[in-house]
């Protein structure tokens, strides 16, 4: 599996420094800036920004970032994950990663979603209760913007547009997109028939669940007559020199996490009997570079994706242990799921 493809994934998590205190959201992105810049010397394949509009994350325009990497970086593509495009403009969407391909010299991919927060929507000013309109309209019409061609559209959530040229072209003519799905058929359907790759939010239990994901989506694609292309995963995950350290490293600002989001959702709180189930045969791949391998190798061989995205911070990880689980993540992990896949 040569062609097998590494990204690390990132909402900007406000991180503490090594005395324990929390820096600031400026000095956050500034980090989130410094480990891509570990990551493209490492060889990682992709670094991807996720949006948030919360306090406890500092990445809340991806593009913006992305585009500060690609002033430093040469080789990584520069991804979003996600652009939740439903609260968003798609005509601004494709304009400003249009802008961060020339900045990076045609590195630049969005991955479009619905977004799993919603906070997003009464701050833009959309209804929630527009949430499946929006996307269905927005992701019909950027798909038409993609072709860089004038584009004649109308719908109900966007003024029409009327032989509209937008700018800038891309120099290849082509901007790298995706769709993100979080375990919803539809919206696999929906990337299917706009010729889209999948990437797969698998944040939780089983990898293997999602398998019939990936046979729709194949299907689907058969029955429109588009391409399916190598679908992606992306999951959570920490690495550290040893097992016990990446846990008990990740656990304590996992857990303020995980309960944080609970109390919007109405989950109970995690406790530390689940985190290491989890940890164990579910969708964390936390631990040191063997153990991390051992699993993800696992998930991968296991659903046959194309692409692994690994989101490396959850939390307020140390600033330190951030940067460490980078150059592991690069270093040591990456060649050894390759090697064991070709064992």
């Amino acid at each position: 599996m040569s062609d097998l493809e590494f990204g690390l994934d990132t909402f900007g998590d406000v991180p503490e420094d090594d005395a324990g205190r929390p820096v600031s959201h400026a000095v956050a992105i500034r980090q989130v800036v410094e480990e891509a810049v570990l990551a493209d010397d490492l060889g990682v394949d992709v670094i991807a920004l996720g949006e948030h509009h919360r306090p406890e994350y500092s990445v809340s325009t991806p593009e913006t970032v992305l585009a500060g990497i690609a002033t430093r970086t040469s080789r990584i593509r520069l991804a979003s994950g996600v652009t939740v495009l439903s609260s968003d403009d798609p005509v601004r969407v494709f304009q400003r990663f249009a802008t961060v391909d020339a900045l990076s010299n045609g590195r630049a991919e969005v991955i479009l979603g619905r977004g799993s927060f919603t906070e997003s929507f009464p701050l833009f000013g959309y209804d929630l209760r527009d949430y499946d309109v929006l996307f269905e309209e927005k992701i019909e019409l950027f798909a038409k913007l993609l072709e860089e061609k004038p584009v004649t559209w109308s719908g109900s959530v966007r003024a029409p547009l009327e032989n509209a040229d937008v700018f800038p072209k891309t120099e290849s003519g082509h901007l790298n997109t995706w769709v993100g799905v979080g375990g919803s058929p539809q919206s696999v359907v929906r990337t299917a028939h706009y010729g889209f790759p999948l990437m797969l939010a698998i944040i939780g239990g089983n990898p293997e669940r999602f398998a019939p994901y990936i046979d729709l989506y194949r299907r689907a694609a058969e029955q429109f007559g588009t391409t399916a292309y190598p679908v992606g995963m992306h999951s959570p995950g920490f690495i550290a020199d040893t097992d016990e350290q990446a846990k008990e490293l990740f656990w304590p600002h996992y857990r303020v996490m995980r309960d944080r989001i609970g109390k919007l959702r109405g989950w109970p709180p995690i406790r530390r009997e689940e985190f290491d189930s989890e940890v164990a045969q579910g969708s964390l791949y936390i631990g040191s570079p063997e153990t991390v391998a051992r699993r993800m190798a696992g998930a991968i061989r296991s659903l046959g994706v194309g692409r692994f995205d690994l989101i490396y911070t959850a939390g307020a990880q140390p600033v330190s242990a951030r940067m460490r689980a980078v150059e592991l993540y690069g270093s040591k992990v990456i060649p050894m799921v390759r090697d064991i896949l070709a064992g």
